[in-house]
């Protein structure tokens, strides 16, 4: 029998749990508690597994334990059986009732309450029993949770090649940044408008030190400007449009926030062409990772709406 037919035949799923919780909670009185067993039933299921593959799995210490190169590898593998199990079972619900089922969105907040506000919109009129959980952080944050499979997808901007070769990206539409303010701001009624006219405005501006305020920065210095002493610091975006709202205020932000979910009633873009280039928003999925039918149904529905704004000039 080859080495590949017997590992398995002999590596249970149970076993593949017990060590992802060993591991999760960094010790195996814990992961016993938490699985309601025995710590010794524990003890029991890691040596079978490092019987099986001939490799110490767990590095024990006076803490607890972690993996050795050998856990993280097979941890990995144990993650993706896991993932592709769920959504297997997701398809078979998905066939016993092709218009229920659940998917799960990251973006950030910008994207979550414009795009992908009217990509819901879109699915859930046509499939009203589909569930969506939508997980809006950070971006370093939502790439960790699509790497964990906590995610089915992201929507999301890219500001680079793709570096790891685990994901896939599939550009949806361009969204460039531009200057933002109110329909009440005087600055809307200019035709032409220059960045440097506007250094010594009321700037609501991101973090220093975030990927969006180091853009931010980094568009007046393309400029030879000094960047602008930020009236507000904020990052969320309901904040921020309720402040521009009031006339006052300038910021930057992506164009999509003018037309998602419908067209803004009062902001509006100044005429002002940015001198860094965004990349395009799109999709990112995990390679070789089968999505559940309500997943792709999700996909489906992103392409409609983005399809108008691909064709922009």
């Amino acid at each position: 029998m080859q080495v590949a037919d017997r590992v398995g035949r002999r590596i249970k799923l149970q076993d593949l749990n017990i060590l992802m919780t060993v591991v999760q909670t960094g010790s195996m009185l814990k992961a016993a508690e938490r699985l309601n067993t025995a710590q010794p039933a524990i003890s029991r299921s890691i040596a079978e597994l490092e019987h099986v593959l001939g490799v110490r799995l767990l590095d024990r210490h006076r803490k607890g334990v972690e993996p050795t190169e050998y856990g993280r590898a097979l941890l990995d593998c144990g993650a993706t059986v896991f993932d592709a199990l769920r959504q297997g079972v997701k398809s078979i619900e998905f066939l016993a009732d092709a218009e229920a089922g659940e998917v799960r969105i990251g973006a950030i907040a910008p994207l979550a309450l414009g795009f992908v506000t009217a990509v819901i919109d879109r699915l859930s009129r046509r499939y009203p029993r589909i569930v969506v959980h939508l997980v809006s952080k950070n971006t370093d944050a939502l790439h960790r949770e699509l790497s964990e499979r906590n995610v089915d997808l992201l929507i999301a901007r890219r500001f680079s090649p793709i570096a790891d070769e685990r994901q896939d990206f599939e550009p949806l539409f361009e969204d460039p940044y531009v200057v933002a303010a109110s329909t009440q701001n005087p600055w809307t009624r200019r035709r032409k408008v220059a960045l440097s006219d506007l250094v010594n405005e009321l700037w609501i501006l991101p973090p220093a030190g975030t990927r969006f305020g180091d853009l931010a920065r980094d568009i007046f210095g393309a400029k030879g400007l000094p960047c602008p002493r930020a009236a507000v610091i904020a990052s969320g975006l309901e904040t921020t449009i309720n402040l521009v709202g009031t006339g006052r205020y300038l910021t930057i932000h992506p164009e999509s926030v003018f037309t998602f979910p419908t067209k803004h009633p009062f902001l509006r873009k100044l005429p002002i062409e940015l001198p860094i280039v965004s990349g395009p928003i799109g999709i990112l999925t995990l390679k070789n990772r089968v999505l559940s039918p309500a997943a792709q149904l999700f996909i489906d529905a992103a392409r409609e709406i983005a399809k108008p704004l691909a064709k922009r000039p």
